[in-house]
């Protein structure tokens, strides 16, 4: 039975892991994408920059939602 609970918390760490590493390339995404955008049109750099800000901010939240879920489900 104790080996089960290490199992959860190893399984647990390895998502939280993975949902740290998925919104790392999320937002490497989002940031090269609105870098080209704003160098093809450098007009529209005020409205580029707002939506990567939105789009970064909603990537953190899913990846701090899956982070929190594994931790809850380790226990």
């Amino acid at each position: 039975m104790e080996n089960i609970g290490s199992i959860q918390a190893g399984l647990a760490a390895v998502g939280a892991g993975l949902a740290a590493v998925g919104a790392g390339i999320g937002i490497g995404l989002i940031g090269n994408a609105a870098l080209q955008a704003m160098a093809r049109q450098p007009e529209m750099k005020g409205a580029i920059q707002t939506l990567m800000f939105i789009a970064a901010a909603l990537v953190e939240g899913v990846a701090l939602f899956a982070i929190v879920l594994a931790i809850v489900f380790k226990g």
